[in-house]
């Protein structure tokens, strides 16, 4: 049987039964769009992560103490586990250091809520931070606050979550985790809501940015000068040059691991993490790399749905078909001839199923990166991959069904009514 010809009966058989055939495929359809939204989800989240990291970022290094397992080993991310163990007295060390251009503490205020102009919304932190760690950051409007004042810088998400979108000159109102209040005044708002550091977690979500100074409050007895001071989870050491990173990186670890405040404030199990952009970009890849697997893995299943659904719909054509395939072989049709014609309309089932699942997967993509405010990304070997799965899809889905109609003897398939 030619090949056309095998296509026009497959196709056919399609349209005559055309409710159960949009039944059988919609369940490639499906499998086919959640592997692709989810594909296309984890390759912008890669690019908004990579992008804020990996970037065109100044020579930083990151500094926290955290589980000694956890640590390099890509468990948790950036700062997992952080322990507040690094002290004013070490931040001041660390700036006297050879090859160092700035250290600036990352703190978080606990908060309950946000109010401006009536509406209020809830908080669960605020960060505190240097005026040093937004300069290279792109402002939309405003400023950069000034150390020692209650001013704050706002990402375009935290000035639209009120009923009235602050701007800058608003002040905000806001509710400490103890109960007390404190007003400040925006002075900033920046360009893009996306994480400005590893620290923040790399997500889209509303940020205020205060400063140090005189927002954050967590303190301890310093171990080497006896004085109450601040005390701060996560530090970022910023280099002179790229060129001077890896002997920065070495002087911050050995000054860490010697005669510091953190070296006797550490829990026990506890190491120091000193990791470069690089590092962190390793190692958030890896976590997303499996994340992604493991989403896209569950998208699989659904695949797995879809083939099913294509053997059963497939059996049942055989099923019906039975006179249908007797006089086919009475008229001189091949045993290849008609697994062929079978594995043909289940092979066609399956490419619409992965054509009309991969525009279903771009829009899902597209609505998912949109919503979440991630750039989009479209991996486009994954679309090639769609297309030739649905179709190993249906062919191997269809491939008993053609072989069992194929096994059919001509005579009792007359017979059957």
């Amino acid at each position: 049987m030619e090949a056309v010809q095998s296509l026009r009966m497959a196709w056919s058989a399609i349209r005559a039964h055309k409710l159960r055939s949009a039944l059988t495929t919609l369940g490639v359809v499906i499998g086919i769009a959640a592997v692709i939204t989810f594909v296309t989800l984890g390759a912008s989240l890669q690019a908004a992560v990579i992008g804020d990291v990996g970037g065109d970022q100044p020579p930083v290094v990151s500094v926290w103490a955290g589980p000694e397992g956890a640590v390099g080993s890509g468990q948790g991310g950036p700062g997992f586990g952080a322990q507040p163990v690094l002290t004013e007295y070490d931040i001041d060390q660390l700036r006297r250091l050879e090859g160092i251009e700035s250290v600036d503490p990352y703190g978080r205020v606990a908060t309950t809520a946000l109010e401006y102009g009536g509406d209020r919304v809830a908080s669960d932190g605020i960060v505190a931070v240097t005026p040093a760690y937004l300069a290279d950051e792109p402002l939309g409007d405003g400023r950069v606050f000034a150390d020692g004042t209650r001013e704050a810088v706002l990402n375009p998400l935290a000035a639209r979550q009120f009923e009235t979108n602050a701007t800058v000159g608003s002040d905000l109102t806001v509710t400490l985790a103890n109960g007390s209040t404190r007003t400040v005044t925006v002075v900033g708002i920046l360009n893009e809501s996306t994480s400005t550091g590893p620290f923040e977690g790399f997500s889209t979500a509303p940020r205020v940015y205060v400063p140090v100074d005189p927002f954050y409050t967590d303190t301890v007895t310093g171990p080497t000068t006896g004085e109450q001071g601040r005390v701060f989870r996560t530090v970022s050491v910023t280099a002179t040059g790229h060129g001077a990173l890896p002997d920065v990186q070495d002087r911050v670890r050995t000054y860490l691991e010697g005669d510091s405040d953190a070296a006797q404030l550490v829990p026990s199990g506890y190491v120091f993490a000193v990791q470069t952009n690089e590092e962190l970009v390793a190692q958030i890849q890896s976590l997303l790399d499996q994340l992604t697997g493991f989403v896209t893995g569950i998208a699989l299943l659904s695949l797995l749905v879809g083939s099913i659904g294509i053997a059963n719909i497939m059996l049942v054509s055989v099923t019906e078909r039975t006179r249908e395939i007797g006089i086919m072989k009475a008229v001189g049709a091949q045993r290849r001839d008609v697994l062929q014609l079978f594995l043909v309309e289940a092979s066609i089932i399956g490419a619409i199923g992965a054509i009309l699942g991969t525009l279903l997967g771009v829009a899902g993509g597209w609505a998912a990166t949109s919503l979440l405010d991630f750039p989009l990304e479209f991996p486009l070997e994954w679309f090639g991959i769609a297309v030739l799965v649905g179709m190993l899809v249906g062919v191997l889905a269809g491939l008993y069904p053609a072989w069992n109609a194929s096994r059919l003897d001509p005579i009792e398939s007359l017979r059957y009514e």
